[in-house]
């Protein structure tokens, strides 16, 4: 059970608990304590309590916690007003923008559209242990780095949606990352403000994950194509051609 520890995370979560049409505010829990998830975690209260403490709502950074739609940092539906953790989860109260695409957020709320919420997050290698327990495995986190909750449609550990490989050709989904990785990273070269510059920065980690999960090997067909063993090569290339920008 080894964890890539750089890399960027998701983990869904299920439950809309209020939406208010009025304020605008609708509450979430956004990760739950205490249970082996399908990524053979357990995630202890107090694993959030750092990020809350160092980029909550109420701390001073301009780098907080976001409030994204599908892990992606040009959509911003609004910002969070309150992150606790109680005894059950970690619960997120946010407001959504008057912005379009807070506008449409809340019509999918109110819809029922949006149904569920996954956390952006990366791993601590020493907040993490490793458990055997009958016979089984899980990973016991005391701690992440939690950059981000997003609003997303369907419940899956996905980034977005150009990472469901079943709806298209997946060197095509390959080089439209590499694309948005290569236009950040020129972004990157014109400067700006460092709230810019960090929603690139993460923007760019979401799409280093992307590439890594595209390019994870597959299984071998019953009829295998001679060129296929190329593939290992393909894969070192894509994954360092940014390895510097990152």
């Amino acid at each position: 059970m080894n964890k890539d520890f750089k890399k960027y995370q998701s983990k869904a979560s299920f439950e809309v608990k209020d939406v208010d049409s009025k304020t605008r505010r609708v509450t979430v829990m956004a990760s739950k304590f205490d249970n082996v998830d399908s990524d053979g975690d357990v995630i202890r209260k107090g694993a959030f309590a750092k990020s809350i403490q160092d980029r909550g709502p109420e701390s001073q950074s301009n780098r907080k916690i976001a409030f994204l739609r599908y892990h992606d940092w040009e959509q911003q539906i609004g910002k969070f007003v309150s992150l606790e953790e109680t005894n059950d989860g970690l619960v997120a109260v946010g407001e959504l923008g008057r912005s379009t695409k807070g506008n449409d957020a809340l019509l999918d709320y109110q819809d029922g559209i949006i149904k569920e919420h996954s956390i952006g997050f990366n791993y601590i290698q020493d907040k993490m242990d490793l458990i055997e327990r009958d016979g089984s495995q899980f990973w016991d986190i005391k701690e992440v780095a939690l950059w981000e909750i997003s609003a997303v449609t369907f419940g899956a550990n996905e980034m977005t949606p150009t990472l469901d490989v079943s709806k298209g050709n997946k060197s095509e989904l390959i080089e439209k990352v590499l694309k948005r990785m290569s236009d950040l990273t020129s972004a990157i070269k014109s400067g700006g403000t460092d709230e810019r510059l960090y929603e690139i920065e993460m923007a760019l980690k979401v799409c280093h994950s992307q590439i890594t999960d595209l390019l994870k090997p597959t299984e071998p067909a019953a009829s295998t194509q001679p060129d296929e063993t190329k593939g290992s090569n393909s894969k070192d290339f894509y994954l360092n051609l940014f390895k510097d920008e990152i």
